[in-house]
């Protein structure tokens, strides 16, 4: 993953650095308007997913039943259901074996598009690699037409992805119209720095446009500093890809 793919444009440098990125940190940004299929991007750094990747795990699950002829199991949708509302990690760690860890996601992202986005090592699943650009072509798979997903999968990922509980709303939400969005969020700290790696994915109205953003950083001192980045980074970009200047809450 040495930088973006050629479809992906460059958002306007100025706009993004308007952002406040804290000395350390590190952010990076991918947006398309599901109408028109125009994209940018700013930054090609690759990132550990954290829980992100729970939506790709998702998508994995539903591979493997269309191949099968069939629909999740009961447990398998219950275990969905908690991992991608509550971002429960044992459910994911079930689904995580389910699909057969690392390899059974390389496999079925091979089958998505996401050729640069590798699998955890044995249960850890929150230390998947990617960046911004493959997490956009995740979301179009889920929420575009052409996909590697039956309707009815994509319709069920975005059902879940729009019931997250209080709390866990943050990030790309922030630019979205009301409660027009969709969305998973990721956040751990690292073990070896101390600091938090924080990103936001999804699909969000604004002014009836609908777009697909994944916002993903890293080297925030806080969790409550990485969400403000990613909120902050998220608005920016809306911004600018837009054009009009006001892309949600706290844009002048």
């Amino acid at each position: 993953m040495t930088g973006p793919p050629e479809w992906l444009g460059a958002l306007p440098a100025a706009a993004m650095r308007a952002v406040a990125v804290p000395e350390g940190a590190a952010v990076s940004v991918a947006v398309r308007d599901l109408r028109s299929g125009r994209a940018a991007g700013h930054g090609d750094r690759v990132f550990a997913t954290a829980s992100i990747v729970k939506v790709d795990i998702l998508a994995a699950l539903l591979l493997g039943a269309q191949d099968a002829g069939r629909w999740p199991a009961a447990r398998e949708r219950a275990a969905a259901a908690a991992m991608i509302g509550t971002s429960d990690n044992e459910a994911a760690s079930a689904l995580w074996r389910t699909i057969g860890g690392a390899a059974g996601l390389d496999a079925a992202n091979e089958r998505l598009g996401l050729t640069g986005t590798r699998g955890g090592d044995g249960p850890r699943w929150g230390l998947t690699r990617t960046t911004a650009a493959e997490q956009l072509m995740l979301l179009e798979q889920v929420f575009g037409e052409r996909s590697q997903l039956h309707a009815a999968g994509r319709r069920y990922v975005e059902g879940l992805m729009g019931r997250v509980v209080p709390g866990q709303d943050w990030g790309v939400s922030a630019v979205a119209d009301g409660s027009a969005w969709a969305l998973k969020n990721g956040w751990m700290p690292r073990s070896t720095t101390g600091r938090w790696t924080v990103h936001s994915i999804g699909r969000v109205t604004v002014r009836g446009r609908d777009l697909l953003l994944a916002v993903l950083s890293d080297g925030s001192a806080t969790r409550e500093a990485g969400v403000s980045l990613v909120e902050s980074a998220a608005r920016a970009a809306v911004s600018a890809f837009t054009g009009d200047g006001r892309a949600g809450p706290g844009v002048p």
